[in-house]
């Protein structure tokens, strides 16, 4: 049977055992299976994957290859790839083919790596369940009845469909690591700056991070160490020496201590949620950490802070889609104030309206110092807040996400309901910092539904989290559980 993890894959290419060519059609062709149950992918162009990987392949055998080269893996519709369609899962850019890479698409190319697709998503990756998408909803392969997550819900159906090796995704505030979770993979948001978003779709600039999705820690270091790195294309890209994130994986965890938020910890959270999570601190424990108790006194003000700098931002970027240079333009229109209102209301779905009406509220005159302000001055007070607790320990662990993976149409018609279900992990945007969803068991008996447990560190400790995760999954097995009636 193919391995399906990119280490294991890179060994098998690097030995000859299968090409690139050959691993890349055996994954087209599952796509063509599975695909339509599941709606993961957007766009498929079987003849640019295997010419890619033909590429990879002739790679390998002049000596050239790096540890990524041939490795098939799926790209979240919001990084602009050449050539390929681009919709940012709106009808908005239904018609916009790229005509240039986005610098993660780039640097995953210039390391060989094969893209099978564009993946589906919430529009404009707003969104937590991967419903708002013009596209149609993404199932999850652990049960279609039910969300795989969002916004990089396509990604994480993907991979955990075995219809990708991994995936880009990117982290407004969880859609990495929520959809990761939701889908028993492992998921990281890097520290704001540490990947370049250039050419990645902007959703809300002081917040969006891309980063992988993938099997296991060990996969997401290796993809993080093609990603990341100083662009001088992205004003917010940050100019720091090149890490190997790959360096740390083995090393003992004997003396680290692990943060418990009291905040994490009380009501609020699936009772089956919390135990697997209590489950996986208290392995953490045999593996030699300890625990300490930590507060973050302001985690109440996460989800209003975050919607209201989110929809700013959001009301900002999206002025430019206004039906004069690309992307949807309505068919009839009286002048060109008319052109604009009916290009943006045709083009634009609910979730999206929504949250631009918010924010162009939100910064008005008369109403941009008692909303916008003020949440740019509770954001700092939750950085501080993670500042202190980093003073006491060395990574902060809880839940992902406070259920296991909801029904379809469960949430989607309540949004303040939606939005509550990111009380775990949009405080971490809000800070800048590294955050990692790893699988940690399952809830639920007769159909068991994954459980992701949230790393959380300090500023450019990536490489720590990616020990910490590696180690835990070489002491249990969560992480190699496939969607029972997906399994190859």
């Amino acid at each position: 049977m193919i391995p399906h993890d990119i280490k294991s894959l890179a060994a098998a290419l690097a030995n000859k055992e299968i090409s690139s060519v050959e691993l890349t059609r055996s994954y087209l062709d599952r796509i063509e299976c599975i695909n339509p149950a599941l709606n993961a992918y957007i766009t498929i162009v079987p003849e640019k994957s295997l010419a890619q990987a033909a590429a990879a392949d002739a790679r390998i055998a002049a000596g050239q290859a790096t540890p990524l080269t041939g490795i098939p893996l799926a790209q979240k519709d919001i990084f602009c790839a050449k050539g390929w369609l681009t919709t940012c899962g709106s009808k908005m850019l239904g018609n916009f083919v790229s005509p240039y890479d986005a610098t993660v698409i780039e640097r995953l190319n210039a390391a060989g790596v094969v893209t099978l697709g564009k993946t589906n998503m919430d529009e404009f990756a707003m969104g937590a369940s991967n419903e708002t998408s013009y596209y149609g909803v993404t199932r999850n392969p652990w049960d279609t009845d039910r969300s795989p997550g969002g916004s990089s819900g396509g990604s994480a159906a993907a991979v955990a469909a075995l219809l990708a090796a991994a995936a880009t995704g990117t982290d407004t505030g969880g859609s990495i690591r929520q959809p990761a979770a939701l889908c028993n993979l492992s998921g990281i948001k890097p520290t704001y700056g540490t990947v370049s978003r250039y050419g990645m779709i902007a959703y809300a600039s002081s917040l969006d991070q891309g980063g992988p999705i993938a099997h296991t820690a060990e996969d997401c270091a290796m993809l993080l160490n093609a990603m990341a790195g100083f662009d001088e294309r992205d004003s917010t890209s940050l100019d720091r020496p090149a890490e190997d994130y790959t360096r740390d994986l083995d090393k003992p965890l004997a003396g680290l201590k692990i943060g418990l938020p009291k905040e994490f910890y009380g009501e609020g959270c699936d009772a089956e949620v919390m135990a697997r999570v209590e489950a996986a601190v208290a392995e953490y424990q045999k593996l030699g950490m300890t625990t300490v108790e930590v507060s973050l006194p302001n985690l109440k003000l996460a989800v209003p802070t975050y919607y209201v700098i989110a929809s700013a931002e959001a009301s900002t970027n999206l002025s430019r889609y206004d039906g004069v240079r690309y992307g949807y333009r309505a068919p009839k229109y009286a002048d060109l104030n008319d052109m604009y209102a009916k290009s943006r209301s045709q083009g634009f779905g609910i979730e999206v309206k929504r949250r631009i009406l918010i924010g162009t509220y939100v910064l008005s005159h008369g109403y941009y110092d008692a909303y916008y302000l003020q949440a740019q001055r509770v954001r700092r007070l939750i950085a501080a807040d993670f500042a202190e607790a980093f003073k006491h320990c060395d990574v902060i662990m809880g839940p992902t996400y406070p259920t296991p993976a909801f029904r379809l149409g469960e949430k989607i018609g309540n949004p303040v309901q939606m939005y509550l279900s990111d009380i775990y992990t949009v405080a971490v945007n809000l800070a800048g910092l590294p955050g990692m969803s790893i699988p940690c068991g399952f809830s639920g008996q007769t159909s068991p539904l994954p459980v992701g447990l949230q790393l959380i560190g300090d500023y450019f400790s990536e490489a720590r989290l990616l020990n910490i995760a590696h180690r835990y999954q070489q002491a249990t097995d969560w992480h190699l559980h496939q969607p029972p009636a997906l399994a190859a």
